[in-house]
């Protein structure tokens, strides 16, 4: 091999280990975007979110900023939104190699869609709901609710821990918003799948303010983690979408909210929603 060849081959074998390894010092100082003061400075063990990413919904590229808003915050347990599988891929490697939280993924995809998450024809991305969480994950299920509406919607449940306690997490994407008695279905399918248990968080995009006749079934299980938020008290409800609406929900059974904050961000048109529980 010619000394050019061999600097070539050289060169990309450092790319390669780049790429395989991460964007992680090798002193073990982690190197991404600045987080703000007061972030968190690892996994908050009784602390959960929810976001729908909305892909692509404010641009293409977004996944290192949307780690940056996790980090921030970094929850034991996160609930995704119209997630690509590449990005979700992309997100939990940032927050890995660059703020060094380390979060096991499940996928509830509902789609396979070359033109909305890429890959290519003969595999396209899975598109719909994801779950990271910083404990490991069991039965892991992924539903297909019978009438999607517009779009197929589903809802995915792993078992993990929350402030040290096993708990059933949900995650769901309810049909669009001028289809209520679709999501009324969607609300009754789920509804029964979360009263089998006893303690359970579920989080999600409802597309639904809180007074509507079709989020009746889950404030008949559950309250919400804004805890002035409920049926009757639409206009105490913090909004999360940029049109000022509540349509994504951190509904509790066995927990008791601590604290709830939304938080805007420039790479959805969804807020992000972060809550701290303590166990009943």
């Amino acid at each position: 091999m010619t000394g050019t060849g061999a600097r070539w081959l050289a060169g990309a074998l450092i790319v390669a280990c780049v790429l395989l390894v991460g964007p992680s010092a090798s002193n073990g100082v982690h190197v991404g975007k600045p987080l703000p003061a007061g972030a968190a400075k690892d996994v908050v063990p009784n602390r959960v979110m929810t976001w729908n990413i909305c892909n692509p919904c404010k641009g293409s590229d977004q996944n290192v900023g949307r780690a940056a808003e996790i980090a921030t915050y970094a929850p034991q347990v996160i609930g995704l939104q119209e997630a690509c599988v590449g990005d979700v891929e992309r997100i939990r490697d940032h927050l890995r190699y660059q703020y060094g939280l380390v979060y096991h993924v499940e996928y509830g995809s509902v789609l396979q869609n070359w033109s909305r998450c890429g890959g290519v024809p003969w595999s396209p991305g899975g598109f719909g709901q994801a779950i990271l969480s910083a404990a490991p994950m069991t039965d892991h299920v992924n539903v297909e609710y019978p009438d999607g509406g517009s779009e197929d919607r589903g809802y995915m449940a792993v078992t993990t821990l929350v402030d040290g306690r096993p708990v059933r997490v949900f995650n769901t994407h309810l049909a669009q918003r001028s289809q209520a008695s679709v999501r009324a279905k969607q609300t009754g399918v789920l509804a029964k799948e979360i009263a089998r248990h006893d303690r359970t968080i579920v989080l999600g995009d409802f597309n639904a303010v809180p007074d509507t006749a079709e989020l009746s079934g889950m404030w008949g299980l559950a309250e919400d983690a804004d805890s002035e938020c409920g049926p009757s008290a639409a206009g105490m409800c913090e909004p999360t979408t940029d049109w000022r609406s509540k349509f994504d929900y951190i509904f509790l059974r066995g927990f008791v909210p601590l604290e709830q904050d939304v938080h805007l961000t420039p790479y959805s048109d969804h807020d992000l929603v972060q809550a701290d529980l303590r166990r009943t």
